[in-house]
């Protein structure tokens, strides 16, 4: 942990703060810890907000629809991968013996969700201008560079899609298998109740990730005029 406050120049008041946003459910459910769950929920509104002043002042001639789309690929699953990478999270974490045999140390949506919850951790243990640190570090460059190509929001593609003419989308999860450290959930995507996609994760937004993606390509083999 301590190389990794060193990478982004932070001192947190609360190691065990910091440990928890790295502590997968896996490794709390074998040592009746806290899980970094609740971090990731914080995580992901902050990351909300700042990602959105960051394109509303470097965007000037964007509008409200632009911007939107623009912060949802920019903190999708595949973003959040990529800033977890840049910082080599994944040898931090604290994950529970199955999952570690498993190979969830490299499983995308654990990465993701354990970059949400150290952002969740640097606010709630230093506050916003802290969080400034893992953003500017990491965030920022892995945008600017090639590797944003490579963010694929199926979810915001597949809703533009179906807004163009007034269609109505909803994600159901349909199952919830496994115990809680290594849960496998089912999604299916419906368009004006017309099934269109199921996609199955590791987290709720995988699995609907998935779904929004097998959907865009049924529509597409199908030729679909919307």
């Amino acid at each position: 942990m301590i190389g990794l406050e060193k990478f982004f120049g932070l001192d947190f008041k609360s190691q065990k703060l910091l440990k928890t946003a790295l502590t997968h459910s896996s490794y709390a459910n074998e040592n009746s810890c806290e899980s970094n769950e609740r971090l990731e929920f914080i995580g992901d509104a902050v990351l909300d907000l700042i990602m959105g002043k960051y394109l509303y002042l470097e965007n000037k001639f964007y509008n409200e629809g632009d911007l939107t789309k623009k912060r949802a690929k920019n903190v999708c699953e595949s973003a959040l991968v990529e800033y977890a990478k840049a910082c080599n999270l994944k040898k931090y974490l604290f994950l529970g013996k199955g999952e570690e045999k498993s190979g969830g140390r490299d499983r995308i949506s654990l990465q993701a969700d354990a970059f949400e919850a150290l952002i969740g951790a640097v606010y709630i243990d230093k506050g916003i201008d802290e969080v400034y640190k893992v953003f500017d570090k990491v965030v920022i460059p892995v945008m600017n560079d090639d590797s944003e190509d490579n963010f694929v929001d199926y979810k915001s593609y597949l809703q533009e899609l179906v807004q163009s003419d007034k269609r109505s989308l909803e994600y159901r999860i349909i199952s919830e298998t496994g115990p809680s450290h290594n849960k496998e959930f089912t999604t299916r995507v419906y368009m004006d109740e017309i099934l269109m996609g199921e996609g199955i994760g590791k987290s709720k937004k995988e699995a609907e990730q998935n779904a929004a993606e097998m959907a865009l390509k049924k529509l597409a083999m199908r030729s679909m005029k919307f």
